[in-house]
């Protein structure tokens, strides 16, 4: 069953994280799961503006780059600089499994290789292939819990290790998750599983056992901004994962993500992102 899984991260919020030298190393633009993803194409005349790296898991699938075509299939990878002409595919018989990650950074052309042909990485007792999955996932849930100026800098710092493994197959290591126990990380689980409730100050800080004020403060000395204003990061983000990966008209993602007047939903989204909800749609991302 084909199934879509994808972050975003707009450009104002990875402006935030420059002043930290790690995340102008390598940083994360778009970050994406595709499971048996049978309608899967892309292609772009005159490349992406990102480097692109895409990890077939399961299935097979198809890339062109420089007028060559091979085939992809599981347990292979492959990397396109960005600028690159190119097109891929899944294929509709045997539709792949990809995780993919469009990224940038000062380092970036040190992993950006061409690959000559989609290459293997084969399964042995040290090929730490659910350790590699397992980085992908703490990059993507920690971005998918917002865009918190440390949830972008753990990710990108994760990148690093993540491409590396690709690289130095033997040298990376993995990354400890995140203590699950913690009262506002639980917080924010709360407001991703209710995100078209009103859900008030009261009722967030009375789930941690704390004060208003006190959940507040804590609130946005971890996270870098208030619950209210998360919230509303974390329904727009989930408005982005729906105008990339469904057809749903934009009313409706309005919706179901809280939003029950749509002209309100689209001064947001555009406060947010930098870009209406329609033109958002318009540029097909992984």
């Amino acid at each position: 069953m084909e199934l879509k899984r994808s972050v975003s991260i707009p450009e104002q919020e990875i402006q935030k994280t420059m002043v930290h030298g790690t995340s102008t190393m390598l940083y994360i633009t778009n970050i994406g799961y595709y499971a048996e993803a049978q309608s899967h194409y892309r292609k772009r005349k005159n490349g992406a503006s990102q480097h692109i790296l895409i990890y077939c898991t399961e299935g097979s699938g198809w890339i062109s780059v420089n007028g060559k075509k091979f085939g992809v299939t599981k347990n292979q990878y492959f990397i396109i600089p960005k600028g690159t002409p190119h097109s891929y595919g899944s294929n509709k018989q045997n539709p792949w499994s990809i995780y993919w990650i469009h990224f940038l950074g000062t380092l970036s052309e040190d992993y950006a290789f061409l690959t000559q042909n989609p290459l293997t990485i084969f399964p042995s007792y040290i090929d730490r292939i659910d350790n590699r999955i397992e980085l992908f996932e703490e990059m993507f849930q920690n971005l998918e819990m917002g865009f918190s100026i440390e949830n972008i800098q753990y990710a990108n710092i994760c990148l690093i290790h993540f491409l590396a493994s690709f690289k130095f197959l033997d040298q990376y290591r993995q990354i400890r998750k995140q203590d699950e126990s913690d009262s506002i990380l639980k917080s924010i689980l709360y407001m991703k599983s209710n995100i078209t409730e009103s859900i008030s100050l009261q009722e967030l800080a009375k789930g941690a056992n704390l004060s208003a004020s006190q959940f507040s403060l804590l609130f946005k000395r971890k996270t870098g901004k208030s619950p209210l204003d998360y919230m509303i990061q974390l329904r727009i983000q989930k408005a982005c994962e729906l105008l990339d990966n469904t057809n749903l008209k934009i009313k409706d993602i309005s919706a179901k993500v809280g939003y029950h007047d749509p002209y309100y939903f689209s001064r947001i989204f555009t406060k947010i992102t930098g870009s209406c909800a329609r033109d958002y749609r318009k540029h097909p991302k992984g």
